[in-house]
């Protein structure tokens, strides 16, 4: 869209996007929410998951709203109102966390974070940034340690987002919700 590549990488469960299964097919049907102010779906998913529904019908929205690239505050209000739509509603069954990237060098990330039901494991977003002097980093689920002295310079920064920590001893923090 507008020339850009755009990439998109959802953690979590988001109930009005789960596609229903056709029983003749086994397949899930190409509906999609109409986001905002769309009223024309361009991005059909290829399969069946909600990442891919949510993902077409922010894009929908996107084109929508405007016709060329808006400026990045612009754009980051957008896609933060159009999150909060798609959360709306079924705030408590909703897991939403994402990494939306446009083009080369912007990324948003998003996080409605929850449990699945049954289980005590939580879904949000956790991210640390790392810069000069770096550190040693040891893994929480195994035992492996990396020296990032060794792969990093006085110029440069790390971001790391994930799910939950992923290392000892390092100042993560969870994204707030919404």
């Amino acid at each position: 869209m507008w020339g850009i590549q755009w990439t998109f990488a959802h953690n979590g469960e988001v109930p009005k996007f789960t596609q229903p299964k056709n029983p003749q097919s086994g397949c899930g049907t190409t509906e999609v929410p109409m986001l905002g102010r769309c009223t024309e779906l361009i991005y059909l998913p290829v399969g069946d998951t909600d990442s891919e529904a949510v993902f077409c019908a922010m894009l929908n929205a996107l084109r929508a709203e405007f016709t060329t690239l808006p400026t990045l505050p612009v754009l980051y209000e957008a896609i933060q109102r159009l999150s909060c739509e798609i959360v709306r509603g079924d705030e408590k069954e909703t897991i939403f966390n994402f990494l939306l990237g446009c083009g080369t060098f912007t990324m948003f990330a998003f996080s409605w974070p929850g449990s699945r039901e049954g289980s005590s494991v939580w879904n949000g977003l956790h991210y640390l940034v790392r810069c000069f002097p770096f550190t040693t980093a040891k893994l929480i689920d195994v035992d492996y340690a990396v020296d990032f002295n060794e792969t990093n310079g006085e110029n440069d920064r790390v971001a790391i987002i994930a799910t939950k920590p992923l290392t000892h001893l390092e100042n993560w923090k969870e994204m707030e919700r919404g």
